[in-house]
Parts: structure tokens; C-alpha cells; sequence
């Protein structure tokens, strides 16, 4: 299994340039909640970075999201 997240922007296109962390596998995380770790310590950065929301995706199946990075107003 491969789990991975699919960085979105605010136009809900990819965000262009946006790297997801040499921490994280090439080939994805072995399990769901390694991703959502590393989801956990790195989303101020890559909400920095432009993306407004992720999509956590297994061997291609969308799991869920989009989830907005975004502070709730």
C-alpha cells in the first residue's frame, strides 16, 4: 500500500513548485497514519507554500479530503 498527498490551491489546481519534504517517501507512506503525521508537522510549511488543501490518497483511491489548511474563520 501507498499512501499520498495531492497538494491542491486555492483555484483547486495543483500548486506548481510546491515540494512535499525529503522526509517524506518518493514511493508514498506505508500507512495512513504515517501520512497524517507527516501532514501534521509539516502543514504550516506548505500552507506557506500556497496550497490550501490536501487529498490523501491509497494505491490512487481517493481516501478523503479536500481538507483546507486554512485557520477556520
Amino acid at each position: 500500500m501507498s499512501w499520498k498527498w495531492q497538494f491542491v490551491g486555492a483555484d483547486g489546481g495543483p500548486v506548481p513548485g510546491v515540494d512535499d519534504g525529503s522526509s517524506r517517501p518518493e514511493a508514498g507512506f506505508p500507512t495512513q497514519s504515517d501520512a497524517e503525521t507527516w501532514l501534521g508537522e509539516h502543514w504550516r510549511e506548505l500552507a506557506k507554500a500556497g496550497v490550501d488543501a490536501v487529498i490523501l490518497h491509497e494505491d490512487g483511491r481517493e481516501v478523503y479530503g479536500p481538507m483546507s489548511l486554512n485557520p477556520p474563520e
